[in-house]
């Protein structure tokens, strides 16, 4: 069996690994911010209904534009969206890589405030996009000031900026937002995957989309909607950017099947986000129990937790795994996020810290 490096691999890949947190079969699995509450049966049925329905047609391609899901989407974003303005794919992923496809490539770069979401670089490198790590500021904070400073320096051709931010769990104030629409010589890419768990208060950058064309939030399905096992991500954007990002999508990208589940998901939204406010409430206890134990715990508007060890992490994250408990070692120094799930799993992962540290 031939090597990697035996094959003809381009140069920038070589020596690289896949991006994924550990798959690991343990009691406790709170290490990639899945919604750990199961589907609701009633809502299982239904997109067992939706699903039996295209099975009797897959002999045929899927609507090669999802309308009538983008359409449904729309509905949900609310704040006037039509369906012109929405696009979807396999998570949001797919939809970040295709406006890198549209909008950077060779020649162009890419600008990330770090540490923020880890496949941002790696998309960037999948797509020619030179990656511009920009730095956050104090507690992993980010000011107008800030932003503004490094994106005048660097002339980046897409800015990505998270809010909730991945993995410190913080929404950005909506100046910051603003400041860099008013310097960004292109694309500003909001991305919200984490959006609906945000505290009260929080103004999601979908009410700065009118007057904005190079504006573009994305949102997944994955967390909030409890669908990571169903693939779906979208965003919300000017029509002109959906145009651009269905040059570069491959043809039926989106099966019949993920469609007609992700539609059956929205239309039981009520059901499916019915476990947001018990999941907020197990992430606000995790950062007030850690706290209370002397810990530094970043401010959390997301389903996880972003904490210091007071020491090596991996010890920790070891020692915890060992009591069968798997949080997520994000490479920070000194630093491990946890995953907010059900009561069980919160009392599951604070008796374990008990002993591991």
């Amino acid at each position: 069996m031939s090597n990697l490096d035996d094959l003809p691999i381009r140069a920038d890949l070589r020596g690289l690994s896949p991006y994924g947190a550990p798959q690991l079969d343990v009691p406790v699995r709170l290490n990639t911010n899945e919604n750990s509450h199961p589907v609701p049966e009633p809502v299982v049925e239904a997109i067992g209904k939706a699903l039996a329905t295209e099975l009797r047609e897959l002999n045929r391609y899927p609507d090669r534009d999802a309308v009538a899901l983008r359409a449904d989407l729309a509905e949900y974003l609310g704040h006037g969206l039509t369906v012109e303005q929405v696009w979807a794919a396999n998570g949001s992923n797919e939809i970040q890589q295709q406006l890198l496809q549209a909008f950077g490539g060779p020649g162009r770069s890419a600008l990330g405030f770090v540490p923020a979401y880890s496949m941002h670089p790696l998309l960037a490198l999948g797509t020619s996009t030179r990656w511009v790590p920009a730095a956050r500021g104090v507690d992993f904070g980010l000011t107008a000031e800030e932003a503004v400073a490094q994106v005048r320096e660097h002339q980046p051709d897409v800015v990505f900026l998270c809010s909730p931010n991945n993995p410190t769990g913080t929404a950005l104030d909506p100046a910051v937002i603003a400041a860099v629409l008013d310097v960004a010589p292109g694309m500003v890419v909001v991305d919200e995957a984490y959006a609906e768990f945000a505290r009260p208060g929080t103004v999601s950058a979908l009410a700065v989309l009118p007057g904005h064309p190079r504006l573009v939030v994305t949102r997944t399905m994955s967390k909030a909607f409890g669908f990571a096992g169903g693939r779906l991500g979208y965003l919300a954007a000017d029509p002109a950017v959906v145009r651009a990002v269905q040059l570069v999508r491959l043809p039926y990208h989106l099966s019949a099947l993920t469609q007609a589940a992700a539609r059956a998901a929205v239309a039981h939204r009520d059901a499916l986000l019915g476990t947001v406010s018990a999941i907020m409430a197990q992430r606000d206890r995790i950062v007030a129990t850690l706290r209370e134990r002397g810990l530094r715990v970043a401010d959390s508007d997301a389903n996880f937790v972003l904490f210091e060890v007071g020491g090596d992490q991996t010890v920790v994250w070891n020692a915890l795994l060992a009591q069968g408990v798997l949080v997520r070692d994000v490479g920070l120094p000194g630093w491990l996020r946890v995953t907010a799930g059900t009561a069980a799993e919160t009392d599951a992962f604070l008796s374990a810290m008990e002993t591991s540290q």
